[in-house]
Formats: structure tokens, sequence, C-alpha cells
């Protein structure tokens, strides 16, 4: 963190909020290009970024009392919703808990937030819309699968775009399974349950 008694530590590099957010050079740009991150050109063209704006970032997506833990290993599917929708966010919950299924579920309503969490707690299932605040899904979903260790997890889109307005917007990778809002429960109720049954034979077979 830069020291804020130092005026000419008040603005970083590019380079340096990626390090920072553990996020690609592209993802930062963009952020500061959307005004998720504040920050300046020079006359030469490069980014200056003020610190106390990643530092916002970085104390938002953190949740207090939460402790880093390692790739699960139980029978329980961790699964980490992204929608910004705070009515939509409880229904999940309730939803999720009305089932009696082996779920850990956690929910956040912004792009850095799911990466954040990815990188420190991998989650077997991502359930994301795509208009999202600072990283849209897209983006989101972009960065996810070019890490290797996201290779396993399991993609879930649920979005009131049209396969035309993805389709304009980019697309999405092949492996990602695309609901239509409102939430299809019954369908997304399956899909979880296929992959809870999946754990249980990966862990019986071990």
């Amino acid at each position: 963190m830069a020291d804020k008694s130092d005026p000419s530590r008040e603005f970083i590099s590019t380079a340096q909020a990626a390090k920072q957010l553990g996020l690609s050079l592209g993802a930062v740009q963009q952020m500061v290009e959307c005004g998720t991150l504040a920050g300046w050109k020079t006359a030469g063209g490069h980014r200056r970024i003020r610190q106390d704006s990643v530092d916002a970032l970085l104390a938002r997506a953190r949740t207090p009392g939460a402790i880093p833990r390692k790739a699960n290993t139980s029978a329980r599917l961790r699964v980490l919703v992204v929608e910004d929708d705070r009515l939509l966010q409880t229904i999940y919950r309730e939803t999720f808990i009305a089932w009696d299924e082996p779920l850990d579920v956690r929910v956040v309503d912004h792009g850095l937030d799911a990466l954040v969490e990815v990188g420190r707690e991998p989650p077997d299932l991502l359930i994301a819309d795509l208009r999202i605040p600072g990283i849209d899904g897209f983006e989101m979903i972009r960065r996810l699968r070019e890490n290797p260790l996201c290779a396993d997890l399991a993609i879930v889109v649920v979005s009131g775009l049209s396969a035309k307005e993805i389709a304009a917007a980019g697309g999405l990778p092949q492996d990602v399974t695309v609901y239509r809002k409102p939430i299809p429960f019954h369908e997304l109720h399956g899909y979880m349950q296929a992959l809870i049954a999946q754990r249980r034979r990966q862990r019986n077979a071990g």
C-alpha cells in the first residue's frame, strides 16, 4: 500500500495496480475507462491510477472474518453467485436453502469481488449475470477461462440478454451454460444436482 504521507506515491502505474488487484493490465485499463478506478493519462499516454481508489476496491472486496481456504475436498458444492440486484440475491439464497442440498453459497455483486473470491477460495460453480458493475460478466468469464487454475470451474450465466445480444457483445466460451432471466430454478436445480452427484462419484473413486 502506498505511503499516503508521500505525495509522489498518490498515483501508481497500471502495472502496479494490476499487481495489487491480481488482475491483468487489460482488466485494469478497462476499469479506469469505465470509472471503476480513478485515473488519468500522462502526455505520453501512460495511465496513472489513484492509489486510494485501488485501496477502496480491495477493502470492498474483502469480507470481514473471511479466511482463505484450500481447494474443496468435501462433499459440499461451493457456489459463487455474481448478481448485483439485491432482490435476486435474496431469491437465490432463499431458494438454495429451501432445496436442502449440500451447498456452500457466497453472493457478490461486483466482477472484481468475484475474481477476488475465486482467487481466495475457488468455487465449484459460478453463477453470473452479465450486466454487473465494474468488470462485466463477459470480461470476468474470459479472465477466468484464461486462468489454468480455473479449468475445472463450472460456469452458468443467467442473463436478461438474448442470444443475439450475447453474440454481438463477443459471445461466451462454448462450455458456459446460458439461461435467460427470469431465473429458471428448476433447470438450475437439476444442473447443480448433477454436479453434486459428480463430486460424490469422484470422492468415492478416490
